[in-house]
């Protein structure tokens, strides 16, 4: 069973949600699942089928959401509908899918990593798991607040085509325009994703950052986290797992961290055809049979 609903109505702006069912008929698992997009673009439909199809056969519901996106939207916000979707599905969740609140995992990839590690320490009750695929904890460093290296070697986004992507409306849901990926890649090369995407300076007031940087927030409590992560990531240094990784151990908080040799950024959209990502979800369901 497949259902979208309306979970919020913010700035004008409805953020829906959708809900699949596993077909248990009550207190199963579930999967709360936050797309990537840099939180520029992208939308809850972008789970890969072959991925939600194999989530269900475990017997997982999975609800995947949408969430206001920047920059008209700012990352405070940002984790406030990712808030609001939690809170929702406890609430919704027993009747549409038959799910016990009280058995959810987050998993996201990329900038969806980056908010899964956020759930980790700003929704309550947590969850019982968080996976991110390479995913980030820290939003200030150099690889975010300087002109990448990677993207330079693209030819230049000109500002005026840049900011002419944006801006318009507020918007929860992007079907995949190139404007905005252009406007992204203006960023890169500029070194101005931070400030765009927060409203805040990273060279000038860094410390406003830290309400916003998993890194800076694992405690004791911060749930069991499994770290998915290529060494051949152009996109997402996989250095920011590494970090991620060191601040689990060092806090103590049960975790397991997966390098994919030579893996780019969004090496799971290969499939599971190929060995190495097989072997990584079947790793991923161990993780979530043991935590929820």
């Amino acid at each position: 069973m497949n259902e979208t609903h309306v979970y919020k109505v913010a700035a004008g702006c409805e953020i829906r949600i959708d809900v699949h069912a596993s077909g248990r008929s009550a207190g199963g698992p579930a999967i709360f699942w936050v797309h990537g997009g840099a939180l520029i673009g992208g939308n809850r439909g972008n789970i890969k089928q072959e991925q939600l199809d194999w989530y269900l056969a475990q017997g997982y519901a999975v609800f995947s959401i949408d969430y206001r996106l920047a920059p008209e939207t700012k990352v405070p916000e940002i984790i406030e509908d990712v808030r609001d979707a939690w809170t929702w599905v406890r609430r919704e969740g027993p009747a549409l899918a038959g799910v016990d609140p009280d058995r959810m995992a987050v998993i996201g990839g990329s900038a969806g990593g980056y908010l899964t590690l956020m759930t980790g320490f700003r929704v309550r009750p947590r969850p019982k798991a968080l996976v991110s695929f390479y995913g980030y904890g820290d939003l200030v460093g150099p690889w975010y607040s300087e002109p990448d290296e990677f993207y330079c070697r693209q030819p230049a986004v000109p500002k005026e085509e840049a900011y002419a992507a944006v801006g318009a409306r507020v918007i929860s849901t992007d079907e995949g325009t190139q404007g905005r990926w252009r406007y992204y890649l203006y960023l890169r090369q500029n070194g101005l994703w931070p400030l765009e995407t927060a409203g805040f300076d990273p060279h000038a007031e860094p410390e406003k950052f830290d309400p916003y940087q998993p890194v800076k927030n694992v405690t004791p409590e911060y749930p069991p986290t499994m770290l998915f992560h290529g060494t051949a990531d152009t996109d997402v240094p996989y250095g920011q797992s590494v970090m991620m990784a060191k601040e689990l151990a060092r806090v103590g908080v049960e975790h397991e961290f997966i390098t994919i040799p030579e893996g780019g950024h969004g090496f799971d959209g290969h499939g599971f055809k190929v060995p190495a990502i097989v072997d990584a979800f079947d790793r991923m369901l161990a993780f979530l049979r043991r935590h929820v």
